[in-house]
């Protein structure tokens, strides 16, 4: 049997709210969400601005997986609040890493192996 798993990254995004400066899209320091395989969590009573989750949406996927240490991926971290006049921002950060099973996230399976190089 050959081994399927792969391992991404569990992701905490956290609200960076700068004091002092204008915040528009509702972030409140110490808000947060968690992404862990596919799944998104948040604490209860708390929420984020669909236009910010808009914003860091796309970058989640890539920055589950793990990078090499000179990628852009590896260090760049935080994304602007996509309304230019508010100053939060959202930082991703990389917790520990979770393993996961080709065969229990798809039904599309492995491809076969060649030896042609």
């Amino acid at each position: 049997m050959t081994d399927d798993s792969f391992e991404l990254f569990d992701l905490r995004v956290e609200a960076i709210v700068p004091e002092g400066k204008p915040i528009y899209c509702g972030a409140k320091a110490g808000d947060y969400f968690e992404l862990k395989g596919e799944t998104l969590s948040m604490p209860a009573g708390q929420g984020f601005s669909i236009y910010s989750l808009a914003a860091v949406l796309p970058l989640l996927a890539a920055k589950q997986r793990p990078t090499q240490k000179n990628d852009w991926m590896t260090s760049d971290a935080e994304i602007a609040c996509p309304d230019p006049n508010c100053s939060s921002r959202l930082r991703i950060v990389r917790l520990a890493k979770r393993r996961f099973s080709h065969a229990e996230t798809t039904a599309e399976p492995l491809p076969k192996e060649t030896n042609e190089g």
